[in-house]
C-alpha cells in the first residue's frame, strides 16, 4: 500500500481507505508492506461492515501480524507516531559464530592430532586393563628309564634339551629304585599360564627323540610359588 491516509479515525478516511482497496487482492502471509503496517497502526479498530474492502483488508494484515506481533498495539504506534524499532541488526561476531557451526563437520576424517590422542588412549586402556603376571609353581619331576642299561647322562641332556617360554630346569639327582635301576628327579620351575605340566610330559618327553632314554614320568611335587 503505497498511499497515506490522513485522518482513518473517521468515517470520511475510511470512506477514503475503502475506496482505495476496492478492487484490489490482500496480503496474505507474511507478504506485509511497511505502508500496510502504518495504515493498520493508524486504524483504530476493525472496520465497520459499511466498509467491506477496509475491513476485509484489515483482518487480513491482523491474521499476518498475529504470530508475530500478539495484539494490535504491539509494534505499532497509533497516528502519526513512528512504528517501533526493527529487530537489531545481527553483529559480525554473530555471523561468524553461525559460520563457524555451518563449517562444523561432524562426520569429517580423523586429523593427525585426533589420531594421535586415539591411539595414546587405546594404550592407556590396554596397560590399565593388562594382566597381572602370571603365577608360577615348582615342580618335581620322576623320569623313569627303560632298563638299566640306559644312559642315564644321556637321558637327563635329553630332558634339559626341551626348551620353552616360561620353563626353567633346576637341580637333579639320581635315586635308586631296585635291581640296578635308577630314576632322574628334577626340579623345574614353570609359569603357570604358559606351561602344562601334562603337555609337557605328554608331547616332549615321552615321545621322539627322548622316548629313546625316557619310558615315563610322574609329577611327585606340584607347589605354587
Amino acid at each position: 500500500m503505497a498511499v497515506s491516509f490522513s485522518d482513518l479515525h473517521t468515517e470520511s478516511g475510511l470512506k477514503t481507505l475503502d475506496e482505495f482497496l476496492s478492487g484490489k487482492s490482500f496480503i496474505s502471509g507474511d507478504l506485509i508492506s511497511k505502508d500496510d503496517v502504518k495504515v493498520f497502526g493508524a486504524v483504530s479498530s476493525k472496520p465497520a461492515a459499511g466498509f467491506p474492502n477496509a475491513s476485509s483488508w484489515y483482518e487480513s494484515v491482523s491474521a499476518a501480524l498475529a504470530p508475530r506481533f500478539p495484539g494490535k498495539a504491539l509494534g505499532v504506534k497509533i497516528g502519526s507516531q513512528a512504528a517501533a524499532a526493527a529487530p537489531a541488526p545481527v553483529t559480525e561476531a554473530a555471523k561468524e559464530a553461525a559460520d563457524d557451526d555451518d563449517d562444523l563437520d561432524l562426520f569429517g576424517d580423523e586429523t593427525e592430532e585426533e589420531k594421535k590422542a586415539a591411539e595414546v588412549r587405546e594404550a592407556a586402556v590396554k596397560a590399565s586393563s593388562k594382566k597381572k603376571e602370571s603365577g608360577k609353581s615348582s615342580v618335581l619331576l620322576d623320569v623313569k628309564p627303560w632298563d638299566d642299561e640306559t644312559d642315564m647322562k644321556k637321558l637327563e641332556e635329553a630332558v634339559r634339551s626341551i626348551e620353552m617360554p616360561g620353563l626353567l630346569w633346576g637341580a637333579s639327582k639320581l635315586v635308586a629304585v631296585g635291581y640296578g635301576i635308577k630314576k632322574l628327579q628334577i626340579m623345574m620351575t614353570i609359569v603357570d599360564d604358559l606351561v602344562s605340566v601334562d603337555d609337557l610330559i605328554e608331547e616332549r618327553l615321552t615321545v621322539e627323540p627322548c622316548n629313546e632314554y625316557i619310558q615315563s614320568c610322574d609329577i611327585v611335587a606340584f607347589n605354587k610359588i
